[in-house]
């Protein structure tokens, strides 16, 4: 319990149950100021984002299912943003529309000025590296015939990253530490993992690319 984050301050990382089981206690970190600052680099800028669904009603009618009407925000390089909504409030929406697997009903989002929701597909081709989405269901995100070395070597061999197998390999084993998984993992296949560590695989994966925005 005395981990929870505080709402009146803000330390440079949060507590773990380990700092308070040192010798001394715990010791809070510096603070760390809140919100943006006049030098932050804003990566990317959202302005009026908007996503509608056709939905069918009675046998030949149909009526707009708006899920995202007029979302803007700001990201900062380097830091942090959470969206917070009840179930069904758009979220997962907002970021499925931002990589394009939706088409947007209205909004820009400016990523270094360029607006990823208006440009053609091959023009956004180019950015699909440097933006990475983390699915939601860690189950259905993995192919099933793939081993983990598979799976994080697709994108680098895709994307020309890696000299050859043997490099890709290593930066594989490399994106696994930082996950937390076990160095045997790698010719292992996604059914052998419960749902946390084939999420972390999914993380491992989009980080093979080095994107500048993780969503």
């Amino acid at each position: 319990l005395a981990c929870r984050p505080h709402l009146d301050r803000r330390p440079q990382r949060l507590a773990v149950i380990d700092d308070f089981l040192q010798p001394g206690g715990y010791v809070e970190p510096p603070q760390r100021e809140r919100g943006y600052r006049d030098d932050d680099e804003i990566i990317l800028d959202v302005r009026g984002l908007s996503k509608s669904f056709d939905v069918r009603e009675g046998l030949f009618g149909k009526r707009q299912f708006h899920a995202v009407k007029d979302v803007s925000f700001k990201l900062a390089k380097g830091k942090t943003l959470g969206i917070v909504g009840e179930s069904g409030s758009g979220k997962t929406t907002v970021g499925l529309t931002l990589v394009r697997l939706h088409q947007a009903s209205g909004g820009q989002a400016l990523f270094h000025g360029q607006d990823l929701l208006g440009m053609d597909a091959k023009a956004f081709h180019a950015y699909k590296r440097r933006i990475q989405i983390i699915f939601q269901n860690p189950y259905a995100s993995l192919n099933p015939r793939f081993t983990v070395e598979q799976i994080l070597s697709e994108p680098m061999q895709l994307h020309g990253i890696g000299r050859d197998g043997g490099e890709r390999r290593k930066l594989a084993q490399e994106l696994l530490d930082k996950v937390g998984m076990p160095a045997g993992a790698l010719q292992k296949y996604p059914h052998e993992f419960s749902g946390g560590q084939r999420q972390r695989i999914a993380i491992a994966r989009c980080l093979t690319l080095k994107p500048e925005v993780l969503i």
